[in-house]
């Protein structure tokens, strides 16, 4: 059984910075696209970040394109999320997926809130 377990959010302050993990198990980690979502209050999930199995070209959401940085570790079946420069609005939770989303894999989250 697949399981996405994120980890490292936080309270944090505008300007500030964050890295999220993810650790996957259950599937072939290094076969699979990944991607980073985030779920604000009262907002739909949207994307934010994709990596291709083998690393190498990413995508990002505009809203966080030269702030967010996501890479994937394959021996260690984890996927991160280094966030800088840090703004009230990334307030959410992140989640991570493969890529296209599968919806039996979304996992608890991990709550990043900016604020001062």
């Amino acid at each position: 059984q697949a399981q996405f377990v994120e980890s490292g959010g936080g309270l944090v302050q505008p300007g500030g910075s964050l890295r999220l993990s993810c650790v996957v198990s259950g599937i072939t980690f290094s076969w699979n696209p990944m991607t980073w979502h985030r779920q604000a209050p009262g907002k739909e999930r949207e994307l934010v970040a994709v990596i291709p199995n083998a690393g190498g070209n990413t995508n990002y959401a505009d809203s966080v394109k030269g702030r967010f940085i996501i890479s994937r570790d394959n021996a260690k079946n984890t996927v991160y999320l280094q966030m800088n420069s840090l703004k009230p609005e990334d307030t959410a939770v992140y989640y991570c997926n493969v890529n296209p989303p599968n919806r039996a894999y979304w996992g608890q989250g991990t709550q990043v809130t900016v604020s001062s």
